[in-house]
């Protein structure tokens, strides 16, 4: 189908528009993965382990969940837990 008849067919209010898109190559935008190494001590590590197993999460989730807030923050020009000096020294 061309994307004219495609664009069509959605204006016209078409329900089934999903049927027409090839969904197993569809990607978000700026969600591609990319594979990175960390080295943390291990106190930092047992923590990450004990707050993870707390809230039933893995240790991969709790520092993508972390980083993305602390990341959003930064965005927004906000401090964290409204505390200028708050970062820690790493």
């Amino acid at each position: 189908m061309k994307a004219k008849d495609f664009d069509k067919k959605f204006d016209q209010g078409k329900k089934d528009i999903v049927d027409d898109l090839d969904l197993s190559t569809a990607r978000r935008a700026n969600q591609d993965q990319k594979r990175i190494n960390v080295d943390f001590p291990s106190w930092v590590v047992e923590s990450l382990d004990r707050e993870a197993a707390r809230i039933g999460v893995t240790r991969q989730s709790i520092i993508k969940v972390w980083l993305v807030e602390r990341l959003q923050a930064e965005a927004a020009n906000k401090p964290l837990n409204g505390n200028a000096e708050s970062r820690p020294a790493l």
